[in-house]
């Protein structure tokens, strides 16, 4: 197994993953999450791939094949009325294929993932998580994140 930065001849592998990871969603929140499509274009996730702001990590086997993905953004709020000027690490997605599960490849990311936060000088990393989607709930707590905030809503 091996981590790395997505490059575009990854971007196959990357999109089954984000149709697996919608259908958890719309499985949880049909009512918010459409079926059948992707989180991104082929337009946008390329931009991604190349975006630094934007760090995407593959975990792939010996083949190359994608087994896990995490996509991340670098978040600041410089001269903020209210907030300090930390840097942080918002995992905007992470997925691991879900025949892989178990094998400790969502650990393995998220491990990468916070020692290149510290390489880039951040404060925390951060994520949020559907509460829908209990499997991923727990694999994070597994990994000893705690809870920041919490969203609330009232369907009318």
């Amino acid at each position: 197994m091996k981590i790395r930065r997505a490059r575009e001849n990854d971007m196959g592998g990357i999109n089954s993953l984000l149709c697996q990871v919608l259908m958890v969603h719309h499985n949880g929140r049909p009512d918010l999450f459409k079926k059948e499509t992707k989180k991104y274009t082929d337009e946008e996730l390329r931009a991604l791939i190349h975006d630094d702001s934007r760090p995407i990590f593959v975990c792939t086997d010996e083949v190359e094949s994608i087994l896990g993905y995490a996509f991340c953004v670098f978040q600041q709020h410089k001269d903020d009325n209210i907030l300090t000027d930390i840097r942080s690490l918002y995992i905007d997605d992470l997925c691991v294929d879900e025949t892989r599960r178990g094998q400790h490849i969502g650990k393995k990311l998220y491990e990468y993932v916070l020692d290149y936060a510290k390489k880039q000088g951040c404060y925390n990393v951060t994520l949020n998580v559907w509460a829908c989607n209990e499997g991923a709930r727990r694999f994070y707590e597994s990994c000893g994140l705690v809870e920041q905030k919490i969203g609330m809503e009232k369907i009318l």
